[in-house]
């Protein structure tokens, strides 16, 4: 595996990470914690969709967004080609490592460092059930994992250096406090709601929030709905921002907000990044995989049941139900967001 040295170009690297939304999230502070350390600039390579969460970030000079059709055919090489053409000169941080990186990391020209994916690890831990590589796999997060690729393993920062990060502008924070103006009242506390996730196991059933939310109107805690996704009842459309934000104006939202409650999701990694404590709610997936949020406020709730870990990235079918998510009370979500909204 490369590794930066003293032979490597540190003042410009070109990092590249696709997707999905949380993955590319949780590179914002593995780069920022380089540039302060080194002054390195990156050029990030990632799908368009993924271009605003690098807005004002100040290691970043740069950012080149893949459409589909860019990822597609032949014209995937051509792409590739030309972004080493234009950086032949920087070391590439393949923060994704995949066939897609793969491709593009055999034409580069100049260092390649590569991230600790770990993959074989995990996958031998969700085969025995938790009994082989624990320890391994929680010794980094995510982020730790990323910053091997830069660091020596015996130098990579904690979990709180590495910590994900979205720069706001003034802008956005006031586009954001003039919404939810009208949902903060009284001086009650005002907590955004995800109850959308990729694999539905990973979240609630949408009666389940609907109770939740009950739970929070008798409380006196104010709420609204944020992301992207179906079902939401019309009686909840005066709390909703559903489907109906830019990434930014999400990431603002949230960072206008004291608390989200969430499943294992992309926007649990959006809140921790604007400064917003997460509670979220892990299911089918758990810590060994290594994208628990590491905000100082951010707080877990899961169970301990044998099955856990059930797949990878929580989309395998469940003979139970989906107990882990479940079992999971809103009773129990209440209390804990209490205790942190306290």
């Amino acid at each position: 595996m490369a590794r930066y040295s003293a032979t490597i170009s540190n003042e410009h690297m070109v990092a590249v990470r696709f997707s999905s939304m949380g993955d590319v999230v949780l590179t914002t502070g593995v780069l920022l914690d380089w540039h302060k350390k080194h002054g390195t600039m990156f050029t990030v390579v990632t799908k368009e969709a993924f271009e605003p969460l690098f807005e004002n970030h100040p290691a970043v000079q740069n950012v080149i967004g893949c459409d589909d059709a860019d990822l597609r055919g032949q014209n995937q090489p051509i792409l590739f080609r030309r972004i080493m053409e234009m950086y032949k000169d920087s070391p590439l941080l393949d923060l994704h490592r995949n066939l897609r990186t793969g491709m593009m990391a055999r034409i580069w020209r100049d260092a390649i460092l590569i991230y600790k994916k770990m993959s074989f690890a995990r996958r031998i831990f969700l085969w025995s059930r938790g009994r082989f590589f624990g320890e391994a796999l929680r010794k980094y997060n995510v982020p730790q994992r990323y910053a091997i690729g830069l660091y020596d393993e015996t130098e990579v920062p904690g979990p709180e250096a590495l910590r994900p990060c979205i720069f706001l502008s003034e802008e956005e924070k006031s586009w954001a406090s003039e919404k939810l103006a009208g949902q903060r009242m009284d001086g009650s506390p005002l907590v955004a709601l995800h109850p959308f996730a990729t694999h539905s196991a990973k979240s609630w059933p949408m009666d389940v929030w609907m109770e939740f939310a009950a739970m929070l109107r008798e409380n006196g805690i104010r709420y609204f709905w944020v992301g992207r996704g179906e079902g939401l009842p019309e009686s909840e459309a005066g709390r909703s921002f559903v489907n109906a934000t830019s990434l930014r104006k999400l990431c603002a939202l949230l960072n206008g907000a004291d608390a989200l409650v969430t499943g294992d999701s992309g926007p649990m990694h959006l809140a921790t990044a604007v400064g917003t404590p997460a509670l979220a709610m892990f299911g089918p997936t758990c810590r060994e995989w290594g994208f628990f949020p590491s905000g100082e406020k951010d707080r877990i709730i899961q169970l301990d049941m044998p099955c856990r870990p059930c797949s990878l990235h929580g989309s395998g079918a469940c003979s139970k139900g989906n107990a882990c998510i479940t079992g999971i009370t809103p009773a129990l979500i209440l209390e804990e967001l209490k205790d942190l909204l306290a």
